[in-house]
C-alpha cells in the first residue's frame, strides 16, 4: 500500500480568489499547493478588460506569502458587448489567458454575463482564430428546467451548437458533474476538455440533504447523483488528456452560506489536493494522478508542467486542522465532507 507520492507540482484550472481581505486570507492555501491556476473575473464588478486584469493580477502578486512563485493566469470576463478588438489586444499582450462564460445568472456575480450565445459570436470567431481557450459555466439558466437538467440541456442548446459552429474554439466545459457531460466529452475531439472538481468527486446530492440541509455542501452546478459520481470517477482516473483539474475553490463569509438564499460555493483549497489522491487512491488509480493534476490542463493550455514537485503523504488518524479561515470579523469555512480526509500535503 502506497503511504507517500511525489507528483509535479499540480495546477488549478479554476480558481475563484475574491479580492481584498478575502484574497489575502484564501490565497495562500493555493499558493501552497499549486504552481499555476486560472483565476475566474467574476469579481464586482467583473474583470473585462486588460486594464482590470493587470491590476488585479498586481494585487494578487502582492498579497502572496513571500517567496511563493505561484502565478496566476487572468480571464476575462465576457459580457454581451465584449467586443473582438480587445480581445485580440489582450490575448496579444498575455494579459488574459482565457476567456469565461457565465450564462447571465447562472452563478455567483454572474449578473452581467451573456443573456444569449449568439450576442458573442463574433467574439467567439475572434478566439478560434487566435486560439483563446473559452471556458463555459455549462448550465442553462431557463426558471422552466429542473436544476439537475440544466448541464444536460446546455449541451444541447448552447455548447452543441457552438461546437458545430466553431469546431476548432478550444473548450473547456468546466466543472462537470453529470454522465451526460462526461459522456458528451468523451465523444467530442481534442478541441473540447473539462475540469473536475475534488468536490464533484466526493458528494451526491445526498449530501447536500442529509441531516438537513447543509449549505456547505452547496454548489453550482449542484452535485448529482450517484450514477453521475461514477461517470466523473471514471474520466479522472481515465488517463484521457481532456479531463483535468480545476478546484473551483470559492470562499464565501459563513454569514452569506448560513442564510436563506445561501450563497453557491465550496472552499475546498486548503483540502483539495488531498482529497484528489484519496479518491484516486480508493479508485485504485494512483498512476494516473500526475496527468489529470499537472500535466493534462498545462498541456491544453499550452504550457509546460511546472518544475518542481510535491510530496503527499497517507496518515494513519484522520488529517487534524483548523477548519476554517478568519476573515475580517467573520469566517471562511474549509471544505470538509463526511468522508475523514488521510492524505496530507507533507512538502
Amino acid at each position: 500500500m502506497n503511504t507517500e507520492i511525489s507528483i509535479i507540482r499540480p495546477d488549478d484550472w479554476h480558481l475563484h480568489l475574491r479580492d481584498g481581505e478575502m484574497l489575502g486570507a484564501v490565497l495562500p492555501s493555493s499558493a501552497r499547493i499549486y504552481g499555476r491556476a486560472l483565476i475566474m473575473p467574476n469579481l464586482v464588478p467583473p474583470v473585462t478588460t486588460a486594464k482590470l486584469a493587470e491590476s488585479y493580477r498586481k494585487r494578487i502578486k502582492e498579497a502572496l506569502p513571500e517567496g511563493s512563485d505561484f502565478k496566476p493566469l487572468m480571464t476575462c470576463y465576457l459580457t454581451d458587448s465584449t467586443s473582438e478588438k480587445d480581445i485580440h489586444t489582450a490575448y496579444a499582450v498575455k494579459a488574459f489567458h482565457a476567456a469565461k462564460l457565465f450564462p447571465s445568472g447562472a452563478t455567483t456575480n454572474s449578473e452581467n454575463g451573456v443573456t444569449d450565445i449568439k450576442n458573442v459570436y463574433p467574439v467567439l470567431e475572434a478566439m478560434q482564430e487566435i486560439g483563446m481557450p473559452l471556458s463555459v459555466h455549462g448550465e442553462v439558466t431557463d426558471p422552466e428546467v429542473d436544476i439537475f437538467d440544466r448541464e444536460a440541456v446546455f449541451i444541447e442548446q448552447v455548447l452543441e451548437p457552438v461546437r458545430r459552429d466553431f469546431p476548432e474554439l478550444k473548450i473547456i466545459f468546466e466543472h462537470l458533474t453529470s454522465k451526460s457531460g462526461v459522456d458528451y466529452v468523451f465523444e467530442q475531439d481534442e478541441y473540447l476538455a473539462a475540469t473536475i472538481t475534488p468536490h464533484h468527486l466526493l458528494l451526491t446530492r445526498n449530501d447536500l440533504f442529509a441531516g438537513g440541509m447543509n449549505p456547505y455542501m452547496y454548489c453550482l452546478p449542484v452535485a448529482k447523483t450517484f450514477e453521475d459520481r461514477e461517470a466523473i470517477h471514471k474520466a479522472a482516473i481515465s488517463g484521457d488528456k481532456r479531463f483535468f483539474l480545476g478546484t473551483d475553490s470559492a470562499p464565501h463569509p459563513a454569514r452569506m452560506k448560513e442564510k436563506v438564499g445561501a450563497a453557491a460555493g465550496i472552499f475546498n483549497a486548503p483540502t483539495s489536493i488531498g482529497y484528489v489522491t484519496q479518491v484516486f487512491e480508493e479508485l485504485d488509480a494512483l498512476d494516473k494522478l500526475e496527468g489529470f493534476t499537472s500535466i493534462y490542463g498545462a498541456g491544453f493550455y499550452g504550457f509546460l508542467p511546472n518544475g518542481s514537485t510535491i510530496t503527499l503523504a497517507k496518515q494513519e488518524e484522520p488529517v487534524e486542522m483548523n477548519w476554517q479561515i478568519k476573515v475580517g470579523g467573520d469566517v471562511v469555512k474549509i471544505f470538509k465532507p463526511d468522508t475523514p480526509l488521510f492524505w496530507d500535503l507533507v512538502d
